[in-house]
C-alpha cells in the first residue's frame, strides 16, 4: 500500500510540475488528462448556468458577501487576504464575520470557531481568523455557516467567505480572485492544467478585482489574453518571528544569521515561505509538506533546530511541541498582507446598499 501511495504521490507531482512547464509527460498521458479536462470542463459549466437560470437554488443573505478565493488549485495568499479584508473592513467602521469550509478538519457539520480550538475539529485557517477577534463559522456548506453565525452575531454587517469562490449556492456581492507568480499555468482546466475555472469566469459582473501576489498581473492576464479586471499588486511583508510556546518572546532576523534553519511550511505553495527567509539572509534546509498536513509528534520530534514556520502551521504545532518539550526552539513567522492600491471596500459595499444586484 505504501508503494502505491507513494507512486500515486510521483504521478500527482509529475503532472503538476506539467502545469508550470517544468516537466513535460508522455503524449498518451497528455491525451488522457485533456480528455478529462473537457469533461471537467463541461460539468462546471453546466453548474454554473443550472445556477445562473435558477434551476439550483442561491440563497442571498441580509447582509453584503465579499468572497476571496482562486481560479487555479493550492494556494495563492487567500488566508492572508481574507486576514488584511477583515481588519480594513473592521477600521472602515464595518463588522465583519468570516465564514470557511475549514478544509482538514476531522469533524463534519457547522460549528464556531474560538482561539484556541483544536484544528482537527475547525482546520487550520479558521483559527487565524478567530485570533484576530472576528466571528468565525466552518462549515461544508456556506450558506449553513453563514446564517448560524449571523443568527449568533446579530452585530455582523458584512460577510467574508473564504475560498468560497466555486460555491455557487452563496450569492456574493464582490468577488476577489487572487493569483501568484504561477498566474495560469499552462491556462488548461483540471486535470490537465491547475484551473479550477476558465479565464472567462473573471468577466463576470461579481468580480470586482484580481489579487496578484507580486507584479506583472496585468501583463500575465493580457498574454494568456484573459479578461482583465482591476489588478491590484499584493505583497506579504514578513512580521516580528516570535517563540512558538510564548508570543511574546520576540526574536530577530540576526538572532538566526550565520546557522541553517530548518524551515517548515504545510501551504499552497511552500517554497514562498523558504523563499521570503532566504531574502533576510537565512541559510534553509526547506522542508515542504502538503497543504493542511496534520502535523504528529515523529514529525516534530525529528525536526532540526532552530525550526521556523508559518502562522498557519503553527496553530497545528503548539501542543506537539509542548509533549515532545519543544517550543522554546521552535519560532513562527508571521505575515501581513499590503495591497497597492487598496482596495475600495467602502465604495463597493456602499453603492446603492448592496455591491451589486445579479447574482453570483
Amino acid at each position: 500500500v505504501f508503494d502505491l501511495e507513494r507512486a500515486a504521490a510521483k504521478v500527482a507531482a509529475a503532472v503538476e510540475a506539467s502545469w508550470y512547464g517544468q516537466s513535460r509527460l508522455a503524449l498518451s498521458i497528455r491525451g488522457l488528462l485533456r480528455l478529462l479536462s473537457w469533461l471537467y470542463a463541461a460539468v462546471t459549466a453546466l453548474r454554473r448556468t443550472f445556477y445562473d437560470l435558477g434551476l439550483l437554488p442561491q440563497t442571498r443573505l441580509p447582509v453584503p458577501v465579499i468572497v476571496v478565493g482562486n481560479l487555479i488549485v493550492g494556494g495563492a495568499g487567500k488566508t492572508p487576504l481574507t486576514r488584511a479584508l477583515a481588519q480594513q473592513l473592521r477600521h472602515e467602521g464595518w463588522h465583519p464575520g468570516i465564514i470557511s469550509r475549514g478544509y482538514g478538519r476531522q469533524v463534519p457539520g457547522v460549528r464556531a470557531v474560538y482561539p484556541g480550538d483544536d484544528p482537527a475539529r475547525v482546520g487550520d485557517e479558521p483559527l487565524l481568523y478567530a485570533a484576530d477577534g472576528f466571528p468565525v463559522y466552518v462549515g461544508e456548506k456556506r450558506v449553513a455557516a453563514a446564517q448560524a453565525l449571523l443568527a449568533a452575531h446579530p452585530e455582523v454587517d458584512v460577510l467574508v467567505a473564504d475560498d468560497g469562490l466555486q460555491h455557487y449556492a452563496l450569492a456574493r456581492d464582490v468577488e476577489l480572485v487572487v493569483f501568484d507568480e504561477r498566474g495560469l499555468g499552462n491556462g488548461r482546466l483540471l486535470p490537465a492544467g491547475p484551473l479550477r475555472e476558465e479565464p472567462e469566469r473573471l468577466r463576470r459582473p461579481q468580480v470586482r478585482a484580481v489579487v496578484w501576489q507580486g507584479g506583472g498581473g496585468a501583463q500575465v492576464l493580457s498574454e494568456n489574453n484573459a479578461p482583465q479586471p482591476p489588478v491590484f499588486e499584493m505583497r506579504l511583508v514578513p512580521g516580528d518571528v516570535y517563540t512558538l510556546q510564548d508570543p511574546k518572546q520576540i526574536r530577530s532576523w540576526a538572532d538566526f544569521a550565520g546557522q541553517p534553519v530548518y524551515a517548515v511550511a504545510g501551504i499552497g505553495h511552500p517554497e514562498r515561505f523558504f523563499r521570503m527567509l532566504r531574502a533576510h539572509g537565512l541559510h534553509v534546509e526547506a522542508h515542504p509538506y502538503p497543504d493542511h498536513y496534520v502535523f504528529t509528534e515523529m514529525d516534530v520530534a525529528g525536526w532540526g533546530s532552530p525550526v521556523l514556520m508559518t502562522e498557519k502551521d503553527a496553530v497545528k504545532c503548539t501542543g506537539l511541541a509542548a509533549a515532545q518539550h519543544r517550543g522554546g526552539d521552535i519560532f513562527v513567522v508571521p505575515v501581513t498582507a499590503q495591497l497597492n492600491p487598496p482596495l475600495p471596500l467602502d465604495c463597493w459595499l456602499k453603492r446603492d446598499g448592496r455591491a451589486t444586484d445579479g447574482e453570483a
